[in-house]
């Protein structure tokens, strides 16, 4: 192994076959060649007008190495053998180097059972203002960052106001409902969620392949009893899990299930599957970022091996019983003006049975523009 050292400041760096080592801050760093230079953000190599890469990767020489290495004003320089010159941020190979990564919290969020939530004493946003004011969508979009849910209060009681309010912080995401959808306990759809039946907690979409972002729900009149809407942080139950259980979180987040949607009226005719883990998590640093939890709409189950099923359904019996404890529920009273927003890839909601004349409206939102547009505001997402 051939291997040389240099100093700088703050930094110490040698070179081993196939990457850089570069000691700073508090871990160190191993760069491979090739990614050093793939990232180089010189003019030739990197847009900075339009944040795209100008270099070819598939024309770097897989076993490029630099000619020369130096640390010099905060900054690692490496010329290649063509002799170009690559300058990188030592801050910045800390911030986007996979030491650094895997140490990082992408979206930092505050789990929370029902004693937590109400302790917090989270404002709603208000419509008024929430539609004009630039302040209050961002301090909108903190809580529902930190939370997974997010309430707007005074909204007028229509389609027309609900859809507006929902895409003052994203994009309608439409799919086999409609864009924006209205709808009673009638069974016009093929979908228990058109009936006066309490629903279990649960995510929605779970048979799409990239399951719907953000629910959004506004309850335009209810004329009788019951109907309160029922959440549940999938996050802290899951992390509960990994506490008390890691081999049964790890089954779940390994082991990738089928949900379904059959539907087939005269009116509408759909058959959608989607194929993924219960609980979703980053590779890099096992940060869960998605619960695909449906009991109504999990499909057979044939993708797991003989001797993994039993093991599968324990695992599923602790993160339900987990779910299911009263002290995590979190009940509410949707009315008239009350529009809330639910993290779809986090929140499960539900409903208790109703009486009487019940009317929601709503749509589904994409989640990525919304967390773009939290990123607007430099909030972490």
């Amino acid at each position: 192994m051939q291997s040389r050292a240099g100093t700088a400041s703050a930094a110490t760096f040698h070179l081993l076959d196939d990457c850089l080592v570069l000691n700073y801050g508090e871990s160190p760093m191993h760069l491979n060649y090739v990614w050093l230079r793939d990232h180089c953000r010189s003019a030739s190599s990197y847009n900075t007008k339009t944040n795209q890469r100008n270099l070819d990767t598939g024309g770097i020489d897989l076993d490029i190495r630099p000619d020369n290495t130096r640390v010099e004003d905060g900054h690692l320089v490496l010329t290649w053998p063509d002799g170009h010159v690559s300058k990188y941020s030592l801050s910045w190979l800390a911030e986007n180097s996979y030491e650094g990564k895997k140490q990082l919290t992408v979206q930092p969020r505050i789990l929370w059972n029902s004693d937590i939530y109400t302790k917090a004493n989270i404002p709603s946003a208000k419509w008024d203002k929430f539609m004009s004011c630039d302040d209050e969508l961002k301090k909108f979009l903190q809580s529902y960052l930190l939370y997974g849910v997010a309430f707007v209060d005074d909204v007028p009681a229509t389609v027309e106001a609900t859809e507006a309010v929902t895409q003052r912080a994203s994009l309608i995401r439409e799919t086999t409902y409609g864009r924006m959808w209205c709808f009673t306990s009638d069974f016009s759809r093929g979908d228990t969620a058109y009936s006066q039946l309490a629903l279990d907690r649960h995510t929605d979409t779970s048979y799409f392949q990239e399951p719907c972002g953000i629910q959004v729900f506004h309850c335009l009149k209810h004329e009788g009893t019951g109907g309160r809407t029922l959440l549940v942080d999938g996050f802290y139950a899951a992390e509960k899990l990994r506490q008390q259980s890691p081999e049964n979180f790890e089954l779940l987040a390994q082991t990738s299930i089928r949900h379904e949607y059959i539907e087939n009226t005269d009116n509408h005719r759909n058959h959608m599957t989607g194929i993924g883990p219960v609980v979703n998590v980053y590779p890099w640093n096992n940060e869960v970022y998605m619960i695909r939890y449906n009991n109504y709409d999990r499909a057979v189950i044939n993708t797991i091996p003989h001797d993994t099923v039993r093991r599968w359904y324990v695992a599923h019996r602790e993160l339900t019983t987990e779910l299911r404890r009263p002290e995590n529920e979190l009940w509410v009273k949707l009315t008239p003006g009350k529009v809330i927003f639910i993290d779809n890839w986090r929140v499960m909601h539900g409903r208790e049975s109703f009486t009487g004349v019940r009317q929601l409206c709503g749509c589904y939102l994409t989640r990525d523009d919304i967390l773009s547009a939290a990123r607007c505001f430099d909030l972490q997402a």
